[in-house]
Order: structure tokens, then C-alpha cells, then sequence
């Protein structure tokens, strides 16, 4: 099992089995090199025990508070201060940590398992029930080692297919469950129980605001510089993404301005200009003085090499936007560096997306919905697509006009991209359309708000469901901990320290979008530390080719002709073989230039590659596309 997961912790594997309990690690060495640091680790009699994958940023002040309650210590590491600190604060251990981890620990005395994984879901945990087993694991490749059989999940396939990624504990794989994020599950004489020990809590509708809009911003650009400063921690090299976006920019400002951390810095672009924003890392660059590298992206790369990242993401996903990511982590590694700071949760947190604009002028519209000059404020939205969905006032109408007066809809951000992605729908086999004929995805979706929701402010609630969605299942995992782990790299998320989320969800919806001018307070508390070009830059979303990657000399890539060929359509009992081969060929011809089209494209192939990889080749040795992970240490 742990052989499987060897990209994930090349620098050495440890192992124990104690009675009931089997543990085992791969270690990606970054703060305490020594062999001190090696897992799992135990308490002073050895007497509880634990596997830890993560980084726990304020382990230096909890060591101290440890030391002065009576702990010994024989090591440097972060992990040894969650054993000491469940021995000294029992359950509300978690309370103490700031950081991003998923760990397991075995209390012997008590017969106690413990699972938990961090407030935002950063780093994955997965479950799965084998007869009287319980496997546990970072991935779920481990499960195969332990010859539990997968398939793939029909409920996850439709969650996919609505909200871009599965919700809650369900995976693209039957019998495989996650721990969600700011979750601990407690195994104690026979028993499970799972408990949520932290969530977002936004502001109420009209409540007033706590400080001044000035000295919110200025504790804003405190609280950064302190998440800043902690995540920096290590002892080995820290770099940091730079995409030319304010969230990666400001990243790199502050350390450039309070740390003394050399500045090294890297970049993806793109030979498609409508995708490339190497202009805009070039300025900070510039302005910041960082020693710089940059990975160029072509769509043969995005080809080439989507295979492997469906294998290490493990679910089916709706764009390639990942793939670059990946490339770019090699990057990373080959310039020996371990560790990355990225601006990632800085658009949950500050309400940055279209989305949270699109949303507020709905809102506004709806009140008058008769009036042309409210409808026409959405022109304002999408100025860097070549194919905007504003761009023909009729179908923005049509489109955004989607329960348009529903305004009271815990859903009513997301509802018009939703029905968007689940035309993906339409394209499932009818076997499968059957079986979730009486299957309603928002009702799960629903089932995991909180009781208070409804009384939150609206833009407070918009960022709630961004975060349950796309936050933790896609932009955290495979376009976060899977594209930096598939090349050993460990991504660090100064945004999404929890306690810059509190303070954020503390403050009034107008400090962070004020009109439709996003991110609102993050601009103003980092003002003057930025290149006016980059501070003032309007939010553009990072993007990469789609299915015009998978194409050459007008066919497909031989993996895709053969995956999406009729015959393996059929056979797979997922999709619509003749509906797979209209789109295909809309594809090759060019003409998918709508995001529905493009993401039904990815989506299919994406599936088809997860079944090849992860159900077909496992049953009969045979597969399409060549295997990557190796089969020994």
C-alpha cells in the first residue's frame, strides 16, 4: 500500500504493526532531516503511535507550550507535537494546530484509532470497509495493494457532473468514502464516530461591521504577513508560484518585504496567447526581483501527458487546467526545491470569481426584472474570453435569466453553471441516467449546510457553496495536492490559514466586493506593495487549452481514438457511444468552442481513462495508455 504511494514521500518509508493497527509512511523530508524525523512516530513509551502527512506551521510555539506542560521530546519535528499535544488537550487537540494534515493515531492504552484531516481539506484522506478492515490512505491507488476492488461510483460520476467535483464523503469510487474536510473520525470499542471540529461561519445579513474598512485592511495585511511568515517554515529551500494574478503576486510581495526568505519564483505560460499571462509575471519579476523560471505549456503537452494526471487525481475532471500545474511541479523538483508558496483560496476567501459578481447583479436584476440597463451590467463580466457567454445579450439574458427570481435559493450563484455542466448528463448511457433517475445532487449538497445558513449574508453564502464544491474537491486536490505530490513537491496556502478565513468571514460583504470590484480589501491591504499593472489587473482565471489538445493533423491522439472509439464506449456501460462520437468529431473539426462541449469532452475522457486505469487494467492486465507508477520502491 505504501509502495503505491511512493511519489508522495520518496525520502524513505517506515512502518509498524501493532495488534489491530498497521502503519505505514512515506516520507517527504522537509522539517527535521535527521533520521529523528522518521514515521511513524510515538510519544516518550511509545505507547500511541502516528503516520502524518502535512505540515503543522505553528509547531515551534506548541513545542514550547508542550516542553513547559512536562513533554519530552526526541525530535525536531512537526509531527511529534500532535502526539504530545492529544496527550496533553485530548480531543480538542485539533483546536491547537494550524496547518494543512491528514493523519492517523493509534492509542494503544485506550484501543482508540484517530483520523483527522485539516479545516479546508488540503490534504486527502480516504476509507474503505474490506469485511472487518478498515483501509485508510492519502490516495486511493492504495487500496488496490490491499486488493480491495474499485469501481466506479454513479452517485460521484453525477456529483462530478453538476458541481465539478464530489461533495461531502463521496468519491468517484463505490465503497470508498472521504473524510471531509475539518473533519475527525474516533474507532474506540467497535464504535466509529465522525464529528466536524471546524467550518467557515460568515457574517449575518445585516450585521454590523466589527471594525472601520481601514482597519480591517490593515489586520488583513498582518494576519498575511504572520500565515506568510509560518508557512515558510522548513529546512529546506521555499519557493513560490507566481501566475501574474494579484493573489500570487501579493503572495511573493510579502515575503519579498518581511522575510528574509530568497525570493525564487516559477511561472507557467502558454503558446496560445488567450491563455498566457507571462506578461504580467514578467512585471512582478521585475518589480520584485525574484530569481525566476518559467515552464512553457504547449497543447501537446496537455496530450501527452492528461493520462497520467487523471491517474494521480483519481476522479474524472471537467478541464486540463491541471495538467500545466503538473508540468510545472516537475519544474519545481528539478530545481531542488521541495515546498511552494500559491495564492490558492484567496478567491474563496476575498469573494474574487465572476461567480460572486454575477450573483450580486442577479440579485439586483431581479428586483426589477424588466429592466434592460440591470441585465446589461453582466457585459461587465468575462472581458479576457474570445467567446464570452456576455458577449451575445440574448443568450446572456436566456442564461442568466435562469431562476432568475429564486433569490432565496441557497443555490442561486451557482444554479446557471450547474445546469451548464450537467448537460454532461445527456451523455451517460441509459442504464446509468436510469439509476439516478430518483437522484437529486443538490439534496446532498443541501444536507451538509449549516443550520444557521440562511441567515448568513448573501455573498457569504455564494462563497459556502464555492467552497464545499470546487475549493475543496477540485482546486485543493487535483489541481492542488495531486499535480505538486505526482512530482514530490508539497504546496503551502498562506490564504487559507484558518485564522485569515475567520477574520474575512467576520467582515461585512461590501470590504471585499464593493460594486463589482473584487477582492476588494485584499487590494487595499496590500497596496503599495504591488506594481499598479498587477494591483489593479481585473480577476482572470486561470485557464488552459481543452479539447483542442487531444488532436493532431485533425485526429485524435491515439489513446482517445481508442478510448472514445464506439466499441470501448459501449463496453465501459458509462456513456452513449453514438453521442460520444458526435462530440468527437464536433471536437475534431474544431467547432467545441462553448464551455458545455469542452467540458463534456475532458469529462468523458477523463472517466474513460479513470476506468482504464483503475478498473479495467486491475481486472484484466490490460491497458490503453502506458502505467506510471512504479511497482517497487
Amino acid at each position: 500500500m505504501i509502495q503505491a504511494l511512493h511519489h508522495r514521500g520518496p525520502d524513505g518509508y517506515g512502518v509498524l504493526v501493532d495488534g489491530p493497527v498497521g502503519l505505514a509512511h512515506a516520507r517527504l523530508s522537509i522539517i527535521d532531516l535527521s533520521s529523528d524525523g522518521d514515521q511513524p512516530m510515538g510519544n516518550e513509551d511509545g505507547s500511541i503511535q502516528i503516520v502524518f502527512n502535512g505540515e503543522i506551521f505553528n509547531y515551534l510555539e506548541l513545542r514550547a507550550e508542550l516542553l513547559k506542560a512536562g513533554h519530552r521530546f526526541k525530535s525536531h519535528s512537526d509531527t511529534e507535537t500532535i502526539v504530545h499535544a492529544y496527550e496533553e488537550y485530548g480531543e480538542r487537540f485539533l483546536d491547537k494546530l494550524n496547518g494543512q494534515f491528514a493523519f492517523v493515531l493509534w492509542d494503544r492504552p485506550r484501543r482508540r484509532v484517530v483520523l483527522a484531516r485539516d479545516r479546508v481539506g488540503i490534504r486527502p484522506l480516504y476509507l474503505a470497509r474490506d469485511g472487518r478492515r478498515l483501509l485508510f490512505a492519502s490516495e486511493i491507488k492504495s487500496f488496490v495493494a490491499a486488493d480491495f476492488p474499485l469501481r466506479l461510483n454513479p452517485r460521484g460520476l453525477g456529483q462530478t457532473f453538476t458541481f465539478w467535483s464530489t461533495v461531502g464523503e463521496e468519491t468517484s469510487f463505490e465503497g470508498v468514502r472521504a473524510l471531509p474536510a475539518g473533519h475527525v473520525m474516533v474507532i474506540e470499542n467497535g464504535a466509529e464516530r465522525v464529528s466536524r471540529y471546524w467550518d467557515w461561519q460568515a457574517a449575518p445579513k445585516g450585521a454590523p461591521a466589527p471594525v472601520s474598512y481601514e482597519a480591517a485592511a490593515t489586520h488583513v495585511r498582518e494576519l498575511l504577513i504572520d500565515s506568510v511568515r509560518l508557512q515558510l517554515r522548513a529546512d529546506v529551500p521555499v519557493g513560490a508560484y507566481l501566475s501574474g494574478g494579484l493573489d500570487s503576486s501579493a503572495i511573493v510581495s510579502l515575503i519579498k518585504n518581511y522575510t528574509d526568505t530568497p525570493l525564487r519564483t516559477f511561472s507557467v505560460a502558454f503558446e496560445d496567447a488567450e491563455f498566457d499571462e507571462s506578461s504580467y509575471q514578467q512585471a512582478m519579476v521585475d518589480y520584485a526581483g525574484t530569481d525566476h523560471t518559467t515552464i512553457r505549456c504547449t497543447r501537446q503537452d496537455i496530450g501527452r501527458e492528461f493520462p497520467r494526471l487523471v491517474e494521480h487525481a483519481e476522479t474524472p475532471v471537467l478541464r486540463t487546467a491541471p495538467v500545466p500545474l503538473m508540468l510545472l511541479s516537475g519544474l519545481v523538483r528539478q530545481s531542488g526545491y521541495k515546498v511552494v508558496l500559491t495564492g490558492e483560496g484567496a478567491d474563496e476567501i476575498f469573494g474574487g470569481y465572476d461567480l460572486f459578481k454575477e450573483a450580486k447583479v442577479r440579485r439586483f436584476w431581479a428586483r426589477q426584472p424588466e429592466s434592460r440597463a440591470r441585465a446589461a451590467l453582466l457585459t461587465r463580466l468575462y472581458p479576457y474570453l474570445k467567446h464570452s457567454p456576455v458577449g451575445n445579450a440574448a443568450f446572456a439574458g436566456n442564461f442568466y435569466g435562469q431562476g432568475l427570481s429564486e433569490v432565496n435559493d441557497p443555490f442561486y450563484a451557482h444554479l446557471p453553471r450547474w445546469n451548464t455542466t450537467r448537460r454532461l448528463w445527456n451523455f451517460l448511457a441509459p442504464d446509468v441516467r436510469a439509476s439516478l433517475q430518483d437522484w437529486d445532487p443538490h439534496a446532498d449538497l443541501r444536507a451538509l449546510l449549516p443550520d444557521d445558513f440562511g441567515n448568513w449574508n448573501e455573498l457569504g453564502r455564494d462563497q459556502y457553496i464555492e467552497v464545499q464544491t470546487l475549493l475543496s474537491g477540485y482546486l485543493l486536490s487535483s489541481q492542488g495536492d495531486r499535480v505538486a505530490m505526482a512530482n514530490s513537491i508539497e504546496g503551502r496556502f498562506p490564504f487559507l490559514d484558518h485564522r485569515v478565513i475567520e477574520y474575512l468571514n467576520s467582515l461585512p460583504a461590501r470590504y471585499k466586493l464593493r460594486g463589482l470590484y473584487e477582492k476588494a480589501i485584499l487590494r487595499r491591504a496590500v497596496h503599495g506593495l504591488l506594481p499598479d499593472a498587477v494591483l489593479n489587473r481585473v480577476k482572470q482565471p486561470y485557464r488552459a487549452p481543452d479539447s483542442m489538445s487531444f488532436f493532431a493533423g485533425g485526429k485524435p491522439l491515439d489513446y482517445v481514438a481508442e478510448l472514445l472509439s464506439p466499441e470501448r464506449v459501449a463496453a465501459s456501460g458509462y456513456f452513449d457511444p453514438q453521442a460520444v462520437a458526435r462530440l468527437l468529431e464536433k471536437c475534431r473539426q474544431g467547432r467545441a468552442i462553448g464551455f458545455a462541449d469542452n467540458m463534456a469532452f475532458v469529462g468523458i475522457l477523463s472517466t474513460m481513462l479513470l476506468d482504464d486505469k483503475f478498473v479495467r487494467s486491475r481486472r484484466s492486465g490490460a491497458s490503453t495508455v502506458p502505467q506510471t507508477f512504479p511497482t517497487t520502491a
